[in-house]
């Protein structure tokens, strides 16, 4: 073997120098003992540390375990303070987003009432609406009652002989209750479409609601559950992704202020749905009672030419049977005068007769004598008696013919106003008996 020279390798510790304590170099003796020049014993040294080197490296590993010792206390009572503080600090932190989701949850119950509250109302006016568009629709179907009235009073109006044909009362007051009847129905129709659009908006608001709460509930339950949960769980699980930002998320103003629009939205058509339906219970109203007034109009001015038709068809009656009284006087009258002209004939005769066979008197017996003036004045007496005779009876049979005129025309004008008065007051007024009452009218 040959010989060698042994030197001492330095001392490095990599668990000082991670930890930052400054190395500490070997203590080397000052006389470093030097190998034997004996050239004998050189195969037999088999030492590589001399004995202050041992020494020196024992107390190192001993001044190294003391500081290992004491570092590991150290990190063992910062461990400890670090895992009561983080415990601590977890459980506040804990405690603080339990409560957080507590105040989250009465702010989602208090804003569900709201909807649910708005809900109902709406779905309350909407049911209001929905009885006013049948109450609209059976007033609409009403009104075709007075109208098919009104049009086959003027109708049967129609049909009166020519001289009853005149435009009067009745007829000027039912025109107008066919134009009233016909603007109540054009108003009915746009109320009813105004009504129709304002169930469409509520029922528009009431699905925003609607959807809203539901979103509500869902972020209920989950809140809920979320609060709910502990260290204790059995049911938690870890989610790393889920303390990421989401994208199109809502903030609190913005949750806020969405709930807001949805109520003012459906606070508005509750509004415009009370205006609506106190707009369509006075429209009712007023349209009933205008029917009404004027169905009273007409049938009181039916009355009032009834009593007239009665009154003209009364003194038509007495005018006639006056007349007809006059007639048979008359005839009467004709008879005796042609009776009288008839008695005149024997007179007549009888002068005539008497002159003739004086007229046969010869010579001078052919005399004017007084029975000869006499005879001749008795003849022209009994002709002017039947010339006034006559006359009298020509004039009696001219006025026995004008009161056949007047009969004539009394007993048609008779007819006429009982025609009239047969279709104004058996057809008509028994007619307008089937008007619709004011409720019908109304809608009920």
């Amino acid at each position: 073997m040959s010989s060698e020279i042994i030197v001492s390798r330095p001392y490095y510790d990599t668990r000082a120098a991670a930890q930052g304590v400054q190395k500490k170099s070997p203590l080397l003796e000052q006389d470093v003992p030097q190998p034997s020049s004996g050239s004998a014993t050189a195969g037999y040294r088999s030492a590589k540390y001399t004995p202050g080197e041992w020494f020196s490296n024992y107390h190192n590993i001993l001044e190294q375990a003391g500081t290992n010792r004491h570092e590991a206390q150290n990190i063992q009572r910062e461990s400890r303070t670090l895992n009561q503080d983080t415990e601590a600090a977890a459980l506040k932190t804990q405690a603080e987003g339990t409560r957080l989701l507590g105040e989250r949850l009465q702010d989602i119950h208090y804003m569900k009432s709201e909807l649910q509250r708005h809900i109902e109302h709406l779905q309350a006016d909407t049911e209001l609406l929905l009885m006013l568009r049948k109450r609209l629709e059976k007033a609409l179907d009403a009104s075709e009652t007075p109208y098919a009235i009104a049009t086959d009073n003027l109708t049967c109006r129609g049909r009166r002989l020519v001289g009853e044909l005149v435009r009067d009362t009745v007829e000027e007051e039912l025109l107008k209750e066919v134009d009233l009847i016909v603007s109540v129905q054009a108003l009915l129709k746009k109320t009813a479409a105004q009504v129709v659009a304002q169930i469409k908006r509520n029922r528009d608001a009431q699905q925003s609601l609607e959807m809203d709460w539901s979103d509500k509930c869902q972020a209920y339950g989950f809140d809920d559950t979320s609060g709910r949960h502990s260290n204790r769980s059995p049911d938690t699980q870890q989610h790393p992704s889920s303390a990421t930002m989401q994208e199109q998320v809502s903030t609190p103003s913005s949750w806020t202020k969405f709930t807001q629009d949805n109520l003012s939205k459906a606070l508005q058509e509750e509004h415009a749905t009370n205006s609506l339906r106190m707009l369509v219970e006075q429209m009712l109203e007023d349209t009933t009672e205008d029917l009404r007034v004027q169905c009273s109009n007409v049938d009181q001015a039916f009355s009032l030419r009834c009593e007239d038709l009665i009154e003209v068809k009364t003194q038509l009656e007495m005018k006639l049977a006056q007349t007809l009284e006059q007639i048979g006087s008359q005839e009467r009258n004709i008879e005796a005068l042609e009776q009288a002209i008839h008695d005149k004939e024997a007179p007549l005769r009888v002068v005539q007769s008497r002159l003739y066979l004086r007229s046969l008197r010869p010579n001078m017996e052919l005399c004017r004598d007084q029975p000869q003036l006499s005879l001749e004045r008795e003849v022209r007496q009994i002709d002017a008696t039947l010339e006034s005779l006559k006359q009298k009876l020509s004039e009696a049979r001219s006025s026995l013919s004008h009161l056949e005129e007047s009969r004539m025309a009394l007993q048609k004008d008779i007819n006429c106003k009982t025609h009239s008065l047969f279709i104004d007051r058996e057809k008509c007024m028994t007619q307008r008996k089937r008007y619709p009452t004011i409720s019908v009218l109304s809608g009920y």
